[in-house]
């Protein structure tokens, strides 16, 4: 066989996987929307119910106001992205959703601090001292903007940004966390980290935000790079707020699903800015190396939980195999890819979602069974609960689909060559 005509082979293969994997994400992406949009929508108070069943049945009418946010998003997303999703219902649902946190939310307005918790129809039963709540309040509000136009949507979110900023990066009392005398200044990697997702969310196409928020982009993104420790070779959950690592389970603590999140993250963060070295340090240390350490060797998957020492996690669902991690890896992955096109992270690409569609998606009622036993076997039935929403796997399928149709457009149109002629060679990446 002719060299010309083994590249050519090659160049065909390559575009038929991506094809056949931009294709399974695509139909994916639609089944699992088609149940939330069928299932999870509360006619009468408005928001969305997150606690379903395998086949869809509310079992509690409890709110989580984050999975709230998320799904508001998550609808106002997919109209502003996708012609097929330009939809009113979809549209209107998000409107109702919004208006729901607007009215209910803020557990005393005028204050800003939002209820974790809320019945039904919005009186608030719990609240958590985080922010977390708080910050997808803040995307659902711009998202809803972008896609509305509507002012007050807008002037929420900013609002409600400038508060979580004071509460980080100033005065954390509002949070209604006492400080203990015990209690360890730690940092968890989840707080820089959603306020770095924050500043690209609302610095979208909005160069005067973008500007206003550079700053604390830069800040977020060095917050989040100190987590790797041990001379580069562990990203520890926690470390202190002077970026060292802390004694105890606390400081030896690792999350492999929270580490590649972050790691595309910060390459998102990193492409924006022009950055090659921090792109580079990024995929060595947020994608590999929590990969490497994190995946199972004997069944496959990423554990939840580890411990950087190698001794036994204390949390009971430690080896548990959850939906979320999964997703971030699968995004992290073609997103490193899509920027080096190092083949070795479309492998890991194929990999990780050869497993997740395996062992995640129910295709008798569609969405994703979140939580598996080390084995792979499906722990809990449910569909939503308190922490799994309509998010992390639309997200995730919709951003492989629109990576893939990016890589696919790449692609040089590929004639098969004649004898004796190489094929054209793919444009170099950043010349697109």
């Amino acid at each position: 066989m002719s060299g010309g005509l083994r590249v050519w082979q090659d160049m065909e293969k390559e575009r038929e996987t991506l094809q056949a994997w931009k294709e399974r994400v695509g139909q994916e992406l639609d089944r699992v929307m088609a149940f939330w949009m069928d299932h999870s929508h509360d006619q009468e108070h408005g928001g969305f119910f997150t606690c379903l069943g395998r086949d869809g049945r509310v079992y509690d009418d409890l709110k989580y106001v984050w999975l709230q946010g998320r799904q508001v998003w998550m609808y106002c997303h997919l109209y502003r992205k996708f012609e097929r999703f330009r939809r009113p219902e979809l549209l209107d649902s998000a409107k109702a959703g919004g208006e729901f946190l607007l009215r209910s939310a803020r557990v005393a307005p005028p204050g800003k601090k939002c209820a974790f918790v809320l019945t039904r129809d919005g009186r608030p039963v719990k609240v958590q001292r985080t922010i977390f709540s708080e910050c997808f309040y803040t995307m659902a509000m711009n998202e809803l903007w972008r896609v509305t136009g509507e002012a007050h949507y807008q002037i929420e979110a900013v609002e409600m940004m400038d508060q979580i900023v004071h509460w980080v990066r100033e005065d954390p009392s509002g949070l209604g966390r006492p400080q203990l005398p015990g209690a360890p200044a730690s940092e968890p990697m989840a707080v820089p980290m959603m306020l770095l997702n924050l500043v690209e969310q609302l610095g979208e196409s909005d160069e005067e935000l973008a500007g206003n928020y550079a700053e604390l982009g830069d800040w977020c993104a060095q917050r989040i790079l100190q987590h790797v420790q041990r001379d580069g070779q562990a990203v520890l959950e926690n470390v202190s707020e002077d970026g060292e690592e802390l004694p105890g389970c606390l400081g030896r603590h690792q999350n492999p699903g929270h580490a590649l999140e972050a790691g595309w993250f910060l390459l998102r963060h990193a492409i924006r800015k022009g950055d090659p070295e921090l792109r580079a340090h990024v995929v060595d240390k947020f994608l590999l190396l929590p990969f490497r350490s994190g995946w199972d060797p004997d069944h496959g998957g990423l554990f939840y939980f580890q411990d950087a020492d190698g001794l036994c996690p204390t949390q009971l669902e430690w080896a548990m195999k959850l939906w979320w991690p999964h997703c971030e890896a699968m995004i992290a992955f073609l997103m490193g890819y899509s920027d080096s096109g190092d083949p070795a992270l479309l492998q890991l690409f194929y990999q990780v979602a050869e497993y997740t569609f395996r062992q995640f998606r129910d295709p008798e009622y569609g969405e994703w069974f979140g939580y598996l036993n080390r084995e792979g076997k499906v722990v809990l039935t449910i569909k939503g609960g308190p922490f799994k929403g309509c998010f992390h796997v639309p997200r995730c399928l919709a951003m492989c689909e629109e990576m893939l149709g990016a890589l696919l457009s790449r692609l040089p149109p590929v004639r098969a060559p004649r004898a004796g002629s190489p094929p054209a060679a793919p444009a170099p990446r950043g010349t697109e």
